[in-house]
């Protein structure tokens, strides 16, 4: 099922193979529209390497208790040949700009996080600075 222009429902499921719940779609749709704008931005394909986590593959991986992910809002993603700190302002300059939902940003060493929370948090992984 596609989800926006360049993003199908697929690349957002849980990688123990679980599928995202019905309760979820609506988010998973929002964030692959809000996705869908800053590749727009960027004009570079992004692969999410991690979408929806079920509950108990969350806890495996020993993701936050209250992980985005487990509501099918968050997504980790990479552009190939981008920088993650580019990538970082580029996703926080959106919402700034009110053209992606509000949400978290978290900057990681191979990878941005990014979700549609509805307000705005900020990290950095193990290893980043500001």
């Amino acid at each position: 099922m596609k989800l926006a222009d360049n993003f199908s429902l697929w690349e957002f499921e849980c990688r123990d193979g679980t599928s995202i719940p019905d309760e979820h779609m609506e988010n998973v749709k929002k964030l692959a529209e809000n996705l869908q704008v800053i590749r727009n931005k960027i004009n570079q394909p992004m692969i999410i390497i991690s979408g929806y986590r079920s509950p108990a593959y969350n806890k495996k991986i020993d993701g936050a208790k209250r992980s985005q992910h487990m509501l099918a809002k968050a997504a980790d993603i990479v552009v190939s040949g981008m920088d993650t700190r580019e990538l970082k302002e580029v996703i926080i300059d959106l919402i700034k700009k009110g053209e992606i939902h509000p949400g978290g940003v978290g900057l990681y060493s191979t990878f941005v996080h990014y979700d549609i929370r509805g307000t705005n948090a900020r990290w950095y992984g193990k290893g980043m600075k500001p």
